[in-house]
């Protein structure tokens, strides 16, 4: 079974089709979020230590920091989907 990544930035990827939704990280929401996923060990931090600029939420309830835009992750994933279409 093939899988298809998306680059996450900075040498990171993950499973475009076990993608939920990509996020910005600055509402109060999103940190509630981060810190329970933290707490019960389903945060995945692929910053490198950089700023967090954007969440992805999987289908398997992990959440992931990415250090790249939302909006660059978001066009990224689209791009992705369009090459995939058969033609």
């Amino acid at each position: 079974m093939a899988y298809t990544l998306l680059n996450i930035g900075y040498g990171s990827s993950v499973v475009a089709n076990e993608i939920i939704a990509i996020v910005a990280p600055n509402s109060a929401p999103m940190r509630r979020l981060r810190d329970e996923a933290k707490e019960e060990k389903r945060l995945i931090d692929a910053t490198h230590g950089r700023k967090l600029r954007s969440i992805i939420i999987l289908k398997n309830n992990h959440i992931v920091l990415s250090a790249t835009q939302t909006e660059t992750i978001s066009q990224r994933y689209v791009m992705l989907n369009e090459n995939e279409k058969p033609a």
